[in-house]
C-alpha cells in the first residue's frame, strides 16, 4: 500500500498564495490520478482539483482560475498552486491518489487557512 505525505499548509491572508506538495512513495506513481480534495468544518469532503497521468486536469468551479494542479511522475509528487486566496478556501487539504476505482489511498491532510 502507498503512502502519501502533504506538505504543511498555513495561514495566509485573503488575497494570498500558498502552494501544497504531496509526495507519494510505495506506489506506481505514473499509473495514478492525483487529486486534492478538501473539507472545511461541517462539510463533507471535495474535489479541488485532480490530473491524470496523461496529464489532463479538472477542477472544482469554486477554484478554476485560481488554482493549479500539477504533478512531477518523475519524482512522484503532485502540487497545488493556490493563488487569490478567499476565507472560503479553508480547510483541511488532502492529497489523493486514484487507480481508476481499483485503488485509492490518501494523505493525512494539512490544514490551510485564509484570514481576512
Amino acid at each position: 500500500q502507498g503512502q502519501l505525505v502533504e506538505s504543511r499548509g498555513g495561514v495566509v491572508q485573503s488575497g494570498g498564495s500558498l502552494r501544497l506538495s504531496c509526495a507519494a512513495s510505495g506506489l506506481t506513481f505514473s499509473n495514478y490520478v492525483m487529486g486534492w480534495y478538501r473539507q472545511a468544518p461541517g462539510m463533507e469532503r471535495e474535489l479541488v482539483a485532480k490530473q491524470t497521468p496523461g496529464g489532463s486536469r479538472q477542477y472544482a468551479d469554486s477554484v478554476a482560475g485560481r488554482f493549479t494542479i500539477s504533478r512531477d511522475n518523475g519524482k512522484s509528487m503532485v502540487y497545488l498552486q493556490m493563488n487569490t486566496l478567499k476565507p472560503e478556501d479553508t480547510a483541511v487539504y488532502y492529497c489523493n491518489a486514484d487507480l481508476y476505482g481499483r485503488g485509492n489511498i490518501w494523505g493525512l491532510g494539512t490544514q490551510v487557512t485564509v484570514s481576512s
